[in-house]
């Protein structure tokens, strides 16, 4: 691998690289390593958020790598109780087997399913002797377990921390040595179950595996991390109108975090584009997205569909229209000045403050914004009844 390609896969869209030199040294030598990503299948559907490792997997594909995607048949039993406050309820064989069969085909929509090696660790963790799971358990501290953050809370809340949920790291450990894996990748959520399994290679005699991980994709919401319980999810599965209308829904603060995790666009280039028009920005993000899991003439179609039901929605079809002299124009300028939709500065910023302000059906939440101005009108709404097309001005100055 070429020292760019190795940044690509060590730097974009990562937190953690645990031995980031061992790691380099093994991908500059071209050993072909064997990658493991595990995947509970504890629902039907694949989130966004679940195609953030997958594409990672994919990078280590595409350099050569043997990519292992292990699906949780037995530890979906026990429930990783990473980030939660409660035990989760176990589910069973024929739930899980469905979960999976589902989750292998939405995967195929990024990895090549014929060149991953398919595993699942009911094959080994079921047979597992209580002898073999004592040796494992000798290895690792009670204290080191309850330092977990989510179980510190649960004893702070009074709620119960089960012993079975000691047993899930060393699970997911165990499989890092079934599996001979060089490197183990995840979340930020899943680091201690992660860095477990090096601890237990090393007393099957086997290397240390590097570990990799990535930040929590965030949800819809902008606050909490993408998750179906939270109905702040994006499906893979999602048709490309509803993938198209739920990313033009997330706030433009979380933007910057969807490009880099989510699509391969250069980054500069598209943190430019959110500071100057962040409204072209979400367009272009959602397009994006919805041709790498559909194809481009889909996501044309969503962008249209969307302004059309959407954008549209609610607006009057006669109007005010004021023309605007320049290309860009202050937005509290154009409310104030242009449409005279406010009395003041002060009581536009207000509105824009509490949402009460939006361009082409887009919530415009910051009051120092500078509006792009084209011979497309857009449709400005302040308040609930006040609606203006705002376009540029011709040349020659005719309207």
């Amino acid at each position: 691998m070429t020292h760019h390609e190795i940044s690509e896969l060590l730097d974009r869209g990562t937190v953690d690289v645990i031995v980031r030199e061992d790691l380099e040294k093994k991908l500059k030598s071209g050993k072909k390593l064997r990658v493991k990503l595990g995947i509970d299948p504890t629902g039907h559907d694949l989130t966004l958020g679940h195609s953030v490792g997958l594409r990672k997997l994919k990078q280590f594909q595409n350099a050569g790598h043997t990519v292992v995607l292990l699906f949780g048949g037995f530890t979906a039993t026990i429930g990783d109780p990473s980030g939660k406050a409660e035990a989760r309820q176990p589910l069973t064989y024929e739930e899980i087997d469905k979960n999976a069969a589902n989750y292998l085909e939405q995967a195929g929509k990024i990895l090549d399913i014929k060149k991953c090696e398919i595993r699942n660790n009911r094959d080994w963790l079921a047979k597992l002797s209580f002898e073999e799971l004592l040796k494992m358990a000798a290895n690792f501290s009670a204290s080191r377990m309850m330092e977990r953050d989510m179980f510190q809370e649960r004893l702070k809340a009074g709620r119960a921390v089960m012993v079975h949920e000691f047993l899930y790291p060393l699970m997911v450990a165990y499989d890092s040595v079934i599996l001979k894996a060089d490197v183990e990748v995840g979340g930020t959520d899943q680091f201690f179950n992660l860095l477990c399994g090096r601890p237990m290679q090393k007393l099957y005699g086997q290397p240390e595996q590097n570990v990799l991980t990535w930040p929590i994709l965030v949800g819809t919401d902008g606050h909490e991390k993408m998750s179906k319980s939270l109905n702040n999810y994006i499906a893979i599965m999602d048709t490309p109108q509803e993938m198209f209308g739920k990313i033009m829904s997330i706030p433009d603060k979380v933007m910057l975090n969807y490009f880099e995790l989510l699509t391969d666009e250069n980054l500069d280039e598209v943190n430019h584009l959110i500071k100057s028009n962040p409204r072209d920005a979400k367009v272009h993000l959602g397009k994006v997205i919805v041709s790498n899991f559909h194809d481009q003439a889909m996501a044309k179609t969503a962008e249209q569909d969307f302004f059309q039901k959407f954008v549209k929605k609610e607006v009057p079809d006669e109007m005010p229209e004021f023309k605007v002299e320049k290309k860009e124009i202050g937005l509290l300028n154009l409310i104030t000045q242009v449409a005279k939709f406010s009395p003041s500065n002060s009581d536009a910023r207000r509105l824009v403050q509490e949402g009460g302000v939006s361009l082409d059906g887009e919530k415009i939440s910051d009051p120092t914004m500078v509006v792009k101005v084209s011979g497309t009108p857009m449709v400005l709404k302040v308040g609930k009844r006040k609606f203006g097309r705002v376009s540029a001005m011709r040349k020659d100055g005719r309207t």
